[in-house]
């Protein structure tokens, strides 16, 4: 699902929220959730999941064309991990399609 489909969605289960409103209301979140993933905070969304940032330390690297050594950057990279309830239903859901399964 990309942005887009999730606004339709939204926008179709509430008819009372205008498209252009519920596109702002997912801009201001999404915001939100960026900005404090930047600060280095983390985000917590309860039965869903959690955001958080990783710190990779600097470590020597090789130039891809000339092989030369080189040394990368400290990076910050996000982190998501799911929620129990979030697990369970992807688990279960698997689960169900499997049970439904006959081998040919």
């Amino acid at each position: 699902m990309v942005r887009s489909e999730l606004v339709q969605r939204i926008a179709d289960d509430n008819p009372h929220l205008l498209r252009r409103d519920v596109e702002r209301i997912l801009n201001v979140i999404l915001a939100e959730i960026t900005e404090t993933l930047a600060r280095g905070g983390r985000v917590e969304l309860r039965g869903f999941g959690a955001f958080s940032v990783t710190r990779r330390d600097p470590r020597p690297g090789r130039h891809p064309r000339t092989g030369a050594p080189l040394q990368v950057d400290e990076t910050h990279a996000p982190k998501f991990r799911a929620s129990k309830k979030l697990l369970a239903r992807l688990n279960g859901a698997a689960r169900d399609r499997s049970a439904h399964h006959t081998p040919t």
